[in-house]
């Protein structure tokens, strides 16, 4: 067995409910039932006091209005190549998830210590922040993946190449570095140059690829979590004490590994025209995501194509029959619940609120998505 593969080295301080080791039973479904009803009734009892929850998520009080014409003029370099390549994302047809979030906490963060809802200037700069970082860390991540297709078209590099689409993620990474400075909060500076840093880290640890638990999920932090934890922080820096901006942060943290493990698992089940990629990516690339890892429990045999990248001819195809055979979907699924039911326990000491009502949802929604 590979070190570090056991599921109980992740649960074991994840189930704070439950002191002993995790084994896989009907016990894990149980739990896995459990924190679903529980994320869902929560998300219903508030439905049911504010049935405008969907629509706070959707439109965040008309916060997103603009954002993307705002970022292209952020980006204005002439028009020309360069223009094109960095507003190319920025169409407004993504999902915003970011900024959206950003938004809420700004709003439900600022509703308790004020009892007024509102989002200042400067943690709206916060969100477009997290939008560029995010879009220029997606086009370096097609060029090191070969990707050719992004949000259901062809990937910025597929069209101008690898060079130009480095140039152009950098370009949108500095302007977002730009736009943090005008900030002119050094903490906030701090908080949010991290991200840059997590991001750079994360992809050295994914080529590494280790074949741990451990490491795949400090993996998923650094790459995926970290701008969402750390654009929270920063948004509650602005506005509250610094132990509200760490009880921000841990949301964002669990929410942001809640939403890449349901990415991972997705890539096996989905169809590439609904994820607007294609499917089985990590796999083609010789990545060991959630659903590989818990799955090599009960297949042995994955040990050795995690180890060797899934290089030999048909490893693709047996891996995904042996990930499909055992579990290891739900089980993906019920830790993202897991990190879910721990974001919502970090918003129990805010006052009630539309926005903190709309976050208890988004991460009912995270869980259940399908795309």
């Amino acid at each position: 067995m590979l070190a570090g593969l056991s599921p109980r080295v992740v649960f074991r301080p994840i189930f704070r409910l439950h002191k002993c080791h995790i084994k896989r039973s009907s016990e894990w479904r149980r739990i896995y039932c459990f924190h679903s009803r529980t994320l869902s009734q929560r998300a219903g009892q508030q439905n049911a006091t504010n049935t405008d929850n969907v629509n706070l998520i959707n439109d965040v009080n008309g916060d997103l209005q603009g954002i993307h014409q705002d970022i292209n003029h952020i980006l204005d370099s002439k028009p020309g190549m360069l223009q094109n390549m960095c507003c190319y994302y920025f169409d407004g047809k993504g999902k915003s998830i970011r900024p959206r979030i950003v938004f809420l906490v700004s709003r439900a963060f600022n509703y308790h210590n004020f009892s007024k809802s509102f989002v200042s200037e400067d943690q709206r700069k916060v969100a477009l922040i997290s939008e560029m970082i995010h879009v220029g860390s997606l086009i370096h991540d097609d060029v090191v993946d070969f990707s050719d297709v992004r949000r259901g078209k062809m990937s910025v590099n597929s069209i101008c190449g690898d060079r130009k689409a480095l140039m152009a993620g950098n370009f949108v990474v500095s302007n977002a570095s730009r736009l943090l400075s005008s900030i002119g909060n050094a903490n906030v500076t701090v908080t949010i140059s991290q991200v840059i840093e997590d991001i750079v880290r994360g992809e050295f640890m994914q080529q590494d690829n280790q074949g741990s638990f451990n490491q795949y999920l400090k993996k998923t932090y650094k790459k995926t979590a970290s701008l969402v934890a750390n654009c929270c922080k920063a948004a509650v820096q602005l506005s509250s004490s610094e132990a509200q901006a760490e009880t921000a942060f841990e949301f964002g943290r669990n929410l942001g590994i809640a939403f890449q493990l349901v990415d991972d698992l997705l890539d096996f089940v989905s169809t590439s025209e609904s994820l607007g990629k294609p499917t089985a990516a990590d796999l083609k690339l010789g990545l060991a995501t959630a659903p590989v890892l818990f799955a090599s429990e009960k297949h042995p045999l994955l040990h050795d194509m995690i180890l060797r990248r899934f290089q030999h001819k048909h490893d693709v195809e047996e891996a995904l029959k042996l990930v499909a055979n055992s579990g290891a979907i739900e089980d993906t699924r019920l830790l993202a619940t897991q990190y879910c039911h721990d974001a919502v326990r970090c918003l129990e000491h805010l006052k009630p609120s539309p926005e903190k009502d709309a976050l208890i949802q988004v991460t009912d929604l995270v869980v259940n998505r399908s795309k």
